[in-house]
């Protein structure tokens, strides 16, 4: 009797379970106001998902919660993404939220995100590209709309802090479908100025007022500027295309005034400074000299100038003497070098030094004599050339030769030859 009753966990399992495989449910697509929000010490987020006349629990844990751009809170109106299940503890069905965002600003968001990925991959955020905002600028232009805070602000900034800067505004659209051209217009056309830098901006407002600022033709006129920019966005949390690629960022357009000019009183306070330390320069360094000047006056050479030129003269003598010193000496060793070679042997007998050399003389003369070959030829001997070549071998004969004696030479035409075997 008791088989066909179900636990509490039995039926709440068996409804999981369809839950888990109904498609349906598997991803689902909610959009509704948060209420009851928590976020728990280990990064999951709790909250209920409602509208005017339902709601549904929700869970988002920490590893999805992390990529979250905005932070959750009571009567936030957002976009999710999840899958809906049961949790088997207390038998509720709930959502379990893979993505959130904002309501109204979902595609956005995804807009702004794709556009700052692909900017960014090509170069356009790099600090390399940024322009250095000149401290002295003598002209600042403003784009903005005329009317409105931000102008306001940005002139009224500028006069209190550098009143000696002219301020050039170039009226634009900021808001609306035609704000991106006008403000692409107006950046091109301050080039045409003696700019030395410029504020691209508005006041706040909703990211939908704010959207000219994340157009990529925007972000790129910016980019391609060749005057300083400094993006003035009125918005102090959150970032616009513009903030990116500008060179400098503001978070108000008070903030952009403030960075674009200098302080007068400031700059009024340093030089006074600056003032008061050069002249303590200027003192210090005259006391000084005055103080070697009175050392030079009471040092002893000044008051007995006559002391110097005695130690200089005694110094000349010193070297005089050295100097004789030296010649001295080098002469004697002359004269002394001069009587060695006087008493040398090449001088007491010169006579016998040129019988020995003529001895010397003859005996080469008569080893050469032995060695010339016209000796030979003397004692009959002849030499036989066949053209330029000495005949060593009859093979080497040709019709005519020549035959060198001792007193001359014979030119003969040779009838036959005869080689011994």
């Amino acid at each position: 009797m008791e088989e066909k009753y179900l636990t509490v966990t039995a039926i709440t399992r068996y409804l999981k379970a369809k839950f888990d495989v109904d498609e349906n449910l598997k991803t689902v697509f909610l959009k509704g106001e948060i209420s009851n929000f928590k976020n728990h010490t280990s990064g999951h987020l709790y909250f209920s998902l409602k509208d005017e006349t339902s709601k549904i629990n929700a869970v988002m844990f920490n590893r999805d919660a992390a990529k979250l751009d905005f932070n959750p809170i009571d009567g936030t109106k957002v976009l999710i993404m999840g899958r809906i299940s049961i949790y088997e503890s207390t038998g509720n069905y709930q959502v379990y939220v893979e993505e959130m965002l904002e309501d109204g600003m979902g595609n956005l968001h995804i807009a702004f995100e794709k556009l700052k990925k692909q900017l960014s991959s090509e170069g356009l955020f790099e600090e390399t590209h940024k322009k250095p905002i000149p401290k002295f600028p003598k002209r600042v232009g403003v784009i903005t709309a005329s009317t409105g805070a931000a102008i306001k602000d940005i002139i009224t900034t500028i006069q209190r802090r550098y009143p000696i800067c002219e301020t050039v505004l170039f009226p634009t659209l900021v808001q609306g479908s035609q704000a991106k051209e006008d403000i692409v217009k107006n950046i091109k056309l301050a080039e045409n100025y003696d700019i030395d830098v410029l504020i691209v901006g508005r006041g706040g407002g909703s990211i939908e007022d704010l959207w000219p600022f994340n157009e990529e033709i925007v972000a790129r006129a910016i980019y391609d500027c060749n005057i300083p920019i400094i993006s003035a966005v009125g918005h102090e949390i959150d970032f616009t295309i513009s903030d990116f690629v500008s060179d400098l960022r503001a978070p108000t357009p008070t903030a952009a005034a403030e960075m674009a000019v200098p302080n007068m009183l400031e700059l009024q306070k340093n030089i006074s400074q600056l003032n008061i330390r050069l002249k303590e320069a200027i003192y210090k360094k005259i006391n000084y000299q005055k103080l070697f000047l009175d050392s030079l006056k009471s040092s002893y050479v000044i008051k007995n100038p006559m002391i110097m030129y005695d130690n200089k003269k005694q110094h000349t003598d010193l070297l005089s003497n050295k100097l004789s010193e030296i010649i001295l000496r080098k002469i004697q060793n002359k004269k002394d070098n001069l009587n060695y070679l006087k008493k040398s042997y090449v001088f007491t007998t010169p006579n016998i030094i040129y019988k020995d050399e003529k001895n010397k003389l003859s005996n080469i003369i008569n080893e050469l004599e032995l060695l010339n070959p016209l000796k030979v030829l003397n004692r009959g001997y002849s030499i036989t050339y066949s053209g330029d070549k000495v005949v060593k071998d009859i093979k080497d004969v040709k019709d005519i030769i020549h035959v060198k004696l001792y007193n001359g030479e014979i030119k003969a035409k040779v009838i036959e030859t005869k080689e011994e075997k």
